[in-house]
């Protein structure tokens, strides 16, 4: 156990370490970046396997580092909740390599703040302290500053200054928070914590702490109407660092404010606590409808998404909500599914997002006319996801939506399951217009039908002259810019969307230890 032991502060230590090669190499190498993330990263994907297959197989795993004693000292724990959210880090952070590798960026520094950024969500996924839970929301933060700002133009700096002023005040709550739980209960650790708070002698500090964690993670996790951060970072964002952050950083706060919910704050205590549960689910469900209506009016196809995040990581709060209120182990279980298929379903829009705007030159829901002609794998893929988005069956985002109203009912909260059903028609509404101009919609502006058209990399067709635009008037279209990488992990994360679909049971299963600890 003792190896295994280790690669707790591995996962956590070697990308941090490694974000300083790629500036230092730089020093006398061009472009060693990739190489480095890419090492890196899929030894990453392979220590989250092994320390899984211990996890699911045997028991949570913890580490105490330095010896101390958990009430004083740092300890990381992997268990049933949290290695879900390892393994999607890992996971998405090397697949995101394939569309880098020629879609940029390139710079060794993108990749620095890469490692860096996965080293700061592993920490959160894995962290037994709350303090530390802060510190590592702080490095992802500001390697999620540096990659947004990273863009063209000063769209992308406005973008991430905003998303630095909102994200220094969201940590700023969180921190209030810790500290007002701290001086109740003498105590920094979460499982330490978990016995301490029920205990605490001033129960009005639990309170304020819970408060101003609550407005902490609202920022965090993009809740409306403390969401406005989200849709100009994930816009103006390069193309290959959206699918990153949308898929992950977001995913990684709300995993961390369910962990505190359940293991810190307990359900039984929040329960008790006066208009608790009422709070975080209407926060959720104002969040869902929200987010949902303000996706439908989008023209940019990168900011609709985007609004959709705001809409979906909702649909989580409200049912973190939905556990505090009833006790439902079923609306956990929803909860954390749907987290895991939201930062696999995100990565793959925006990776398939990115490809259409480099082979295809659109990026608003109008110049997606006539994609499925010209891309068909890409278009492909893309309504799959999109489809999986909606919750149709047998997709991993009709799973998680099932358990989650499946909770809310058997918790007898029937708003929420009415938002659950309203926010799936209006997210219907968005993905059909996409759906409709990819497939029913011709290009807007097609050339001459004996004009003979070179092969695109996925199988339709690019007419251009010189190779550098694709058909009708997306002239800002480099068709060979795309590998055949490129498309083959937006269809590998489609078929992994549907795959995750049938194994509904199986989240339910893996999670069954980590239930039965939280709710006995």
């Amino acid at each position: 156990m003792s190896s295994v032991d280790l690669l707790l502060p591995l996962l956590i230590a070697v990308p941090i370490i490694t974000a300083t090669l790629p500036i230092a190499l730089g020093l006398r190498y061009d472009r060693t970046g990739w190489s480095v993330a890419a090492l890196t990263t899929t030894g990453l994907l392979a220590g989250a396997i092994a320390l899984a297959s211990v996890v699911y197989t045997d028991e949570q795993v913890n580490h105490t580092l330095g010896g101390y004693p958990r009430t004083y000292g740092i300890e990381l724990v992997a268990d049933e909740f949290s290695m879900l959210i390892v393994l999607l880090v890992t996971a998405v952070a090397t697949g995101v390599l394939a569309y880098t590798r020629r879609g940029g960026p390139r710079g060794n520094t993108f990749y620095t703040a890469y490692l860096l950024l996965v080293g700061g969500l592993l920490g959160i996924s894995l962290t037994g302290d709350v303090f530390n839970l802060f510190v590592f929301l702080e490095i992802t933060s500001i390697a999620t500053y540096a990659l947004v700002a990273s863009g063209d133009g000063p769209e992308a700096a406005v973008a991430s200054l905003q998303y630095l002023i909102l994200g220094t005040v969201a940590a700023s709550m969180y921190l209030i928070g810790v500290a007002f739980v701290f001086m109740a209960t003498g105590t920094l650790n979460m499982v330490e914590l978990a016995t301490a708070i029920p205990a605490a002698e001033r129960p009005v500090l639990i309170r304020a702490g819970f408060a101003f964690v609550v407005v902490g993670f609202a920022v965090k996790v993009a809740q409306w109407p403390l969401h406005t951060w989200q849709p100009s970072a994930y816009q103006r964002a390069p193309d290959g660092v959206t699918p990153l952050i949308a898929a992950l950083v977001s995913t990684a706060s709300a995993y961390a404010f369910g962990r505190l919910i359940v293991t810190v704050f307990g359900v039984d205590y929040l329960a008790a606590m006066p208009n608790a549960a009422s709070i975080v689910v209407t926060v959720g469900c104002v969040s869902v409808l929200a987010g949902t209506a303000l996706a439908v009016i989008q023209t940019e196809v990168k900011r609709m998404l985007a609004y959709s995040s705001v809409s979906q990581f909702g649909l989580v709060i409200a049912a973190y909500g939905v556990v505090i209120a009833g006790g439902s182990e079923t609306a956990l279980i929803g909860a954390t599914v749907h987290l895991v298929g939201h930062g696999l379903l995100k990565a793959g829009l925006f990776l398939a997002a990115a490809l259409v705007a480099t082979s295809y030159g659109a990026r608003t829901v109008d110049e997606y006319a006539g994609l499925a002609r010209e891309r068909p794998f890409v278009a492909g893929s893309m309504a799959v996801l999109l489809l999986v988005l909606v919750g149709v069956p047998p997709g991993v985002g009709f799973v998680g939506k099932w358990y989650i109203a499946l909770g809310a009912v058997q918790s007898e909260l029937w708003p929420v399951a009415a938002v659950i059903f309203l926010s799936t028609m209006l997210t219907l509404a968005y993905a059909a217009r996409l759906l409709e101009k990819m497939y029913f919609t011709p290009p807007l502006s097609v050339g001459s039908a004996d004009a003979p058209g070179s092969i695109a990399t996925d199988g339709g067709t690019a007419d251009a002259d010189d190779g550098s635009a694709a058909a009708g008037t997306h002239g800002n279209a480099t068709p060979d810019a795309v590998s055949v990488g490129m498309i083959a992990i937006v269809v590998a994360i489609a078929l992994a969307a549907v795959a995750l679909g049938f194994a509904g049971g199986t989240f339910a299963d893996l999670l069954e230890p980590f239930i039965t600890e939280v709710f006995n």
